[in-house]
């Protein structure tokens, strides 16, 4: 079965905010076998939203709207929803109750705002948000199911993950979709699609591949539609023909991007790592500890932004710095050994470039970048 999402919110169209909303419902939708036909983002406009609906219902079994359900009086999509299918508000007793306890928690008076959002078109089967005040709604309209609910993403994924997919799973049978993500590095897009060629001529009509490009590397997704134990067999079978193709390339099955990969290994060895960053400026200590766990095997960082920092904390030789400056192997390899020691691990990374937009030079140009490994 087919879904389509619509994102409503006007700051979305002139890019305040990025929409992370669609590609987390994409991902779960597509998880208990719905395949999502279009991702759409419109503004809060009564035409656009109705138009929308209509020409969506056209081409897929469920509609997933989020957005335009808050207090104020930009938030019109109830009311869209009532003039589109030809009824009114009405109070929701639940949903009351559901504002009445949340502001409580908070030492608020319920007021004519928070009143308005226990106001439900009278046509929608409601499913109460604990956690805001907004509630999901749903909509059968022919044999179609529109399901509305607020844009706030914690907001969303509770109603997604605890209320409609649920819901689904108790009203249909959905076919099994069979997803399989390798991890590659050190071959440009192009090259690697050279190289696998013939891999992928050979590959059955019903496996569908697909490239997914990012800086430093590409995720090959091979996906199969109304699975079964033989199709899924296939897959694996011709992942492990791509580890004898592009065996140096090939870094995981595992569906994990780098930092997982390296996080994933460090807890397997029982091994340490620490960083020490310059041009980063904590970006990578950043993407290892966002992973719950990581205080299991890794030990800290040092934010060696200015040179007094490198001599006085890393023990980078001043000399070494004046003679080949802050951006070159011989201070990044300074810097990784001396985090290592500092932080007694068994690995320590070190990164020292140059940003931008300024500080370039005919010899170091804007984007040079060092890393260092002890």
């Amino acid at each position: 079965m087919k879904a389509s999402i619509i994102t409503i919110g006007d700051e979305i169209l002139i890019g305040k905010i990025v929409d992370t909303n669609s590609a987390w419902m994409a991902n779960e939708l597509n998880s208990i076998g719905i395949q999502v036909h279009e991702i759409r983002s419109i503004s809060d406009d009564k035409h656009q939203i109705i138009s929308s609906i209509n020409e969506l219902l056209q081409v897929s079994d469920f509609i997933f709207m989020t957005g335009g359900l808050g207090p104020t009086n930009d938030d019109i999509t109830k009311n869209v929803l009532c003039e589109m299918l030809d009824c009114d508000l009405v109070l929701n007793e639940d949903a009351l109750s559901n504002v009445r306890e949340l502001l409580g928690k908070r030492g608020y008076e319920i007021n004519e705002n928070n009143y308005y959002q226990a106001m439900v078109p009278e046509k929608a089967k409601v499913f109460v948000n604990k956690l805001g005040t907004a509630p999901g709604m749903m909509f059968r309209i022919g044999e179609k199911l529109l399901f509305s609910m607020p844009g706030v993403p914690f907001e969303m994924k509770y109603i997604i993950e605890n209320k409609f997919i649920p819901y689904l799973k108790e009203q249909y049978n959905f076919e099994s979709i069979f997803h399989k993500t390798i991890l590659t590095s050190g071959l440009p897009e192009a090259m690697l699609a050279q190289k696998l060629s013939v891999w992928e001529n050979s590959l059955p009509e019903e496996i569908k591949l697909a490239y997914l490009p990012s800086p430093g590397y590409i995720r090959l997704r091979l996906s199969v539609y109304n699975a079964n134990n033989d199709l899924v067999n296939l897959v694996e079978q011709k992942v492990s023909e791509l580890k004898t193709i592009i065996p140096e390339n090939f870094k995981t099955d595992n569906d994990l991007k780098p930092d997982e990969l390296v996080a994933d290994i460090l807890v397997k060895t029982g091994l340490s790592l620490a960083t020490a960053e310059s041009c980063t400026g904590g970006k990578i200590a950043s993407m290892l500890t966002a992973r719950p766990g990581s205080s299991v095997y890794f030990k800290g960082s040092v934010i060696s932004y200015s040179n007094e920092v490198k001599i006085n904390v890393l023990g980078v030789s001043p000399e070494d710095l004046e003679e080949f400056g802050a951006v070159s192997s011989q201070v990044v390899e300074q810097m990784a050994i001396g985090a290592r020691k500092l932080l007694n691990t068994d690995y320590a990374l070190s990164t020292s470039g140059i940003a931008g937009p300024d500080g370039g030079t005919p010899e170091k140009p804007v984007g040079t970048v060092w890393i260092g490994l002890a």
